[in-house]
């Protein structure tokens, strides 16, 4: 695959000098970090992102197979007891294909989740070492819609906090967990098919 463009997209939150917990939503993207990345694969273009309040950059520009990550709680998206926009994760993206298997890709919504317990093994066998930490897949996404390439991302928090999706999911979630800094081994166990934007972007 080769780099075609980054294309940043704030989502209305500038990028500006000031702590990570700032006001109103408004975060501190570091420079170079951009919300959606698009590339070339089989002479076809695809996109990974945006969703909310991640950011990302590739550790090589010539290459996006491995990429770093920080994720926000814009608009306290992910969780109800830390301040709007304060810094979650930092992380690392790695680019995987998942194996074709007998299982269906869903594309009915924008995210598309199937948690590990119902994934084909073969998928889960691409997970990079250390695996316990690598527990979230993202896929990609072209004109027809979600891939099977995308990212096993690896979740470092930076602050203690409680993911219940800004208050909209419970305890009973699989989503729901409480956060400590270091490596997210409690992260949900997810994948993710990502039928991209709609025209307006979201």
């Amino acid at each position: 695959m080769l780099l075609l463009a980054f294309a940043p997209i704030m989502g209305g939150c500038p990028s500006a000098e000031g702590p990570d917990d700032a006001p109103d939503g408004a975060v501190d993207i570091p420079h170079g970090y951009m919300a959606r990345l698009t590339q070339i694969q089989d002479g076809r273009m695809m996109g990974f992102g945006p969703f909310a309040g991640y950011y990302f950059r590739p550790e090589d520009p010539r290459d996006l197979s491995r990429l770093r990550f920080v994720c926000f709680n814009e608009n306290r998206f992910y969780g109800s007891d830390i301040a709007d926009g304060a810094k979650l994760y930092e992380g690392t993206a790695v680019r995987a294909t998942l194996p074709e298997t007998d299982a269906t890709i869903p594309s009915e919504d924008r995210i598309n989740p199937i948690f590990f317990q119902d994934a084909p093994e073969a998928w889960l066998e691409t997970r990079p070492a250390p695996r316990n930490e690598y527990l979230h897949f993202h896929s990609c996404y072209n004109g027809a819609g979600p891939v099977r390439t995308g990212y096993w991302l690896r979740h470092v928090a930076v602050a203690d906090f409680t993911y219940d999706m800004g208050g909209r999911v419970g305890e009973d979630s699989p989503l729901h967990h409480r956060v400590r800094k270091g490596p997210d081994r409690d992260f949900a166990e997810i994948i993710e098919f990502d039928r991209g934007p709609d025209k307006e972007g979201s």
